[in-house]
């Protein structure tokens, strides 16, 4: 009987989902990943997480209770750093050890630390780590996760052609490749908005308020954060007077500051999760390169537990309205 292990729909899901699945799969575990966000299961993480926690981690407490019952294994990793001299959200670290403390039953946690800061050493020790649990030959456990990071490198570069990671998801699932013919992205939109936030708050539907589908039928072609390239990112994000350390803070400001330089981009949205510490910081940093050129309009947005669908949907529709007077008035 194969392993299961679970696998949270919350936070780094949208990032490495991909990676992580077919890695375990090739070491013949089986992947569970949990239901979508629900009423029922963001209010189960916030009655478990501490007050001080943000959205986003409070929902990822929700997916994690979704799991028990139902896995072997909770892939929990230690999240520290996926990039050289960069550190993801305090948060992330601490994450483990909040979960193990504060939810009661839980199966057996998978909590090795993921730290690129200096180099890949630690990482490869990792996944050793991490393999060992499922094959007690190293060969396949680096086969797999070879394997692993192809896949990894075939959804992100769909990504990169606009196509959204729900559909990138459902190619590659098909095994069809993940080539740009096999995922058409959005068309017959007269307008072109950049949605700038973390990618478990921009497509999570729920907590988003389905965001990215409301805006489509306004009649916006979306476009976010993981459409631009990584070296685009750093470029724009070296504008700034220091390096950013927080590497989702750098990418968040490396692709507004491109959006902005873009003429087919009619409007910018941030989206940001109340009482994160990070997105408070850089999003005044778009905020003022945006009101520093002047060149398009500008919507801020911020969600917790307790937003409302009316009035993100009477704000966006405000915003659509702006960004078509301005094109007529011109």
């Amino acid at each position: 009987m194969k392993k299961r292990v679970g696998i949270p729909r919350a936070l780094l899901y949208y990032t490495y989902y991909p990676l992580w699945r077919e890695f375990f799969t090739s070491l013949g575990a089986e992947v569970v990943v949990s239901s979508p966000t629900t009423k029922g299961i963001l209010n189960q993480g916030v009655k478990k997480a501490v007050d001080e926690a943000c959205l986003p981690v409070k929902l990822y407490y929700g997916h994690v209770m979704d799991l028990i019952g139902k896995v072997d294994y909770l892939f929990l990793p230690r999240m520290v750093s996926v990039e050289a001299k960069t550190y993801i959200c305090p948060k992330f670290l601490g994450l483990p050890d909040m979960i193990r403390h504060n939810v009661d039953n839980l199966p057996t946690l998978i909590d090795v630390n993921i730290n690129r800061h200096k180099n890949d050493n630690q990482l490869y020790g990792a996944v050793y780590q991490v393999g060992k649990m499922f094959s007690a030959n190293p060969y396949n456990i680096y086969a797999a996760f070879n394997r692993a990071i192809k896949v990894q490198n075939r959804y992100e570069t769909l990504l990169q052609q606009g196509i959204l990671p729900f559909e990138a998801l459902s190619v590659l699932e098909r095994g069809d490749g993940g080539d740009k013919e096999t995922a058409t992205p959005q068309q017959g939109k007269d307008l072109t908005i950049a949605l700038v936030g973390h990618p478990y708050n921009i497509y999570d539907n729920y907590i988003s308020m389905n965001l990215i589908e409301k805006l489509k039928t306004m009649g916006a072609m979306v476009m976010t954060p993981e459409a631009v390239a990584p070296e685009v990112v750093e470029g724009e994000a070296n504008k700034l007077p220091k390096k950013m350390f927080w590497n989702m803070g750098k990418k968040m400001v490396g692709s507004a500051f491109h959006f902005l330089n873009r003429p087919d981009v009619d409007g910018i949205i941030h989206l940001a999760a109340f009482g994160c510490g990070p997105d408070s910081f850089t999003g005044e940093l778009v905020e003022r390169e945006v009101r520093r050129k002047k060149t398009v309009p500008f919507l801020n947005l911020t969600i917790d537990e307790h937003t409302g669908e009316a009035g993100i949907v009477t704000r966006l529709e405000a915003f659509v309205d702006m960004i078509r007077w301005k094109a007529v008035s011109q």
